[in-house]
């Protein structure tokens, strides 16, 4: 996905409110108000680097004197630590102040790229994708979104507003799979259906109604290859829940399209990044 200047800048004012509030009480008392540094931004462990136009909205939030260039592009593999990856420039008082929210959403988002990349890799040549989930961050979820497709992951629904997922819950309110799926149906015609499944009594239901897509949640591996020879290209197949960087290719030799995994986002680790002020 395309992150757009107003999803930056909506996180960046926030997350600049939470930090700075009424200023940099420390850096006011201690850096000349005139003073200006160079400093550079710098990955010290192996990963896949995402963020580099947040943190220039960070400074430009701050002090637009201060100049952000990125070393290297989104979605660039770090292979051998340590790599410069920003370099900056102006007001010193500003960039002591941008920081801290600099570094917290570029370690962030460059650990949701990273994580992905694992999982992708590790699904290589089986043309399986990896999709990301609405297990983010509240508040982050565009920018993490980025990041998944900055580490070759695929983009899901935004929200509950954008796309059907009918998941248990709903499925007993409606009474099952088929009365759900004609209730959505009614609600939204044209849009695509997906359900999610817990055995293969409710998948032959869900393939009966013509779901465009069904989600098997938590079947072992024996039941997906089974649900795939069911379905037999009727509808997407997307496997669910219980998903590891263990397990994630012997899911997708199931014959399964695609894989959802919230890991990659709710459990991913920071990168490491710091920055290091010179004058």
């Amino acid at each position: 996905m395309e992150l757009t200047v107003t999803d930056i800048d909506a996180i960046v004012s926030l997350a600049l409110a939470e930090d700075l509030g009424t200023g940099d009480i420390t850096g006011e008392a201690v850096v000349p108000a005139d003073l200006t540094c160079a400093a550079t931004v710098t990955a010290k462990a192996p990963g896949v680097i995402c963020g580099t136009g947040v943190v220039d909205a960070v400074f430009r939030a701050i002090d637009p004197d201060v100049r952000v260039t990125a070393l290297v592009e989104d979605g660039t593999q770090v292979e051998a630590p340590p790599l410069d990856v920003l370099a900056i420039s102006g007001p010193a008082r500003a960039v002591l102040a941008g920081e801290r929210t600099a570094l917290n959403l570029l370690g962030r988002l460059s650990g949701v790229a990273t994580a992905t990349r694992a999982y992708v890799d590790a699904v290589v040549d089986t043309g399986v994708g990896i999709l990301d989930t609405r297990k983010t961050m509240p508040g982050l979820r565009a920018l993490e979104k980025y990041a998944v497709a900055c580490g070759g992951g695929v983009n899901h629904r935004m929200g509950l507003y954008d796309a059907i997922l009918l998941k248990e819950n709903h499925l007993r309110i409606a009474g099952g799979v088929g009365p759900a799926i004609e209730m959505v149906r009614a609600a939204h015609p044209g849009l695509p259906v997906t359900v999610e499944v817990e055995n293969l009594d409710q998948l032959q239901q869900a393939v009966s109604f013509t779901a465009e897509r069904i989600m098997l949640d938590n079947m072992s591996a024996d039941d997906m290859r089974d649900a795939v020879r069911i379905v037999d290209g009727r509808a997407e197949v997307e496997a669910s829940g219980g998903i590891t960087l263990s397990n994630v290719r012997g899911v997708a030799l199931t014959g399964v399209d695609v894989i959802s995994v919230g890991a990659i986002t709710h459990s991913a680790l920071w990168l490491d990044v710091s920055l290091e002020v010179s004058l």
